[in-house]
């Protein structure tokens, strides 16, 4: 996912050394973060990547298509089932938020439809390792949420940079660098998170190495009875387009539906990160999430938790506009999809990114949208 802020915000993620290069898939980020604060990366490729859509898809033609998708009106009952998430950034774990974020935090989450929160404990190092600095302050954030919140779960957000695209990164095809990231998992469930949350992009459609590691990292989280959860990039809106963007950018934006299924089936909850789109209006945006919302839910088993991810940051250039790309025409466009494609689903839900960006405006879209329990 995005990080919306520079390096050193105080809600973010402190700043990394530049022997991590990398970006958030379109996430505003910095290219060189130390703890990267969300799921996607950002790279120099991403305005390519980011555009793809628009070059290879005539553009009057998908303009007309997405706008459709967003034409008309959600079912009746498309609203919260208690599954939803929030990125949480790397000052929750680290020190920098203390009693006073944390009242703030319950006072926004308390209410609402929000079951889980994703916190930044990583990055993990190339090897697949996870020093236990990283996170000196998870003990008093799971006690404070369990105390404060109950039935909220606190999971560690684990992600790093693949070496999918460069000469640096984690290399997925090691198996001793799987491994390692298998003892990171067990790591930070024995430290008292509820769940794991990996992120780790660039990944590219039919990667086999993260198949198996989701395998192997499951079996770890089931003797925990814990939730295994992923960030997972889009769907192909039209066949093949990832080969076309790899081809052109260098970049497979995109993951294929039936790639996107197989991730799904290894995993309790799949969060599509579901932004940056490079759209400049919000009836294509909301369209085009409308769309991404059929595509997974075709794809996604009916006892797998599917999340939605809401733009809940504010940067502005040419991968993400925020203008268009808002929580509000997110949520429409979920709600839209969700009710072309499987209105009763339950395990379904909606993930803001990301919490130190988001503005009370983003609040109040995510509530008003998606309202409460049984309203229409």
């Amino acid at each position: 996912m995005p990080m919306p802020t520079p390096s050193g915000n105080p809600d973010g993620a402190p700043a990394r050394t530049p022997r991590r290069a990398g970006s958030a898939l379109g996430r505003g980020r910095s290219a060189f973060v130390r703890h990267w604060s969300h799921p996607c990366l950002k790279w120099p490729k991403r305005v390519a990547a980011g555009t793809t859509v628009l070059l290879v898809i005539p553009s009057v033609t998908a303009g007309v298509s997405l706008r459709m998708q967003y034409a008309g009106d959600p079912a009746p009952g498309t609203h919260t089932r208690e599954r939803d998430a929030v990125w949480l950034g790397h000052a929750w774990v680290d020190g920098r938020n203390g009693e006073g974020r944390l009242a703030e935090l319950v006072q926004r989450v308390r209410g609402t439809g929000i079951r889980d929160v994703y916190v930044h404990a990583g990055p993990l190092e190339h090897d697949g390792s996870l020093p236990a600095s990283r996170y000196p302050k998870a003990r008093w954030l799971v006690d404070a949420v369990r105390r404060d919140l109950p039935g909220v779960r606190v999971q560690a957000w684990l992600g790093d940079v693949l070496s999918t695209e460069g000469q640096t990164g984690m290399d997925l095809g090691e198996r001793a660098t799987r491994e390692r990231v298998v003892r990171s998992a067990r790591q930070v469930l024995d430290a008292g998170f509820a769940g794991v949350h990996f992120d780790l992009e660039p990944l590219h459609s039919g990667d086999r190495d993260y198949l198996s590691l989701l395998d192997a990292v499951r079996t770890v989280t089931r003797a925990h009875r814990a939730p295994l959860s992923v960030a997972a990039h889009q769907i192909d809106p039209l066949p093949s387009l990832h080969s076309v963007a790899g081809f052109v950018a260098g970049h497979p934006k995109w993951w294929t539906q039936s790639y996107f299924g197989a991730v799904a089936r290894r995993v309790d909850q799949i969060a599509v990160m579901s932004y940056d789109t490079a759209l400049p209006l919000e009836s294509l945006y909301g369209g085009y999430v409308a769309r991404q919302t059929r595509l997974a839910l075709e794809a996604t088993p009916r006892d797998t938790d599917l999340l939605m991810g809401l733009p809940a940051f504010h940067t502005d250039d040419i991968g993400h506009h925020e203008s268009a790309e808002t929580v509000a025409a997110a949520v429409r466009g979920v709600r839209l999809g969700l009710s072309r494609e499987d209105a009763r689903r339950e395990r379904f839900g909606v993930a803001l990114y990301v919490d130190f960006a988001a503005t009370p405006g983003d609040w109040a879209a995510y509530q008003r949208g998606w309202g409460a329990p049984g309203s229409d």
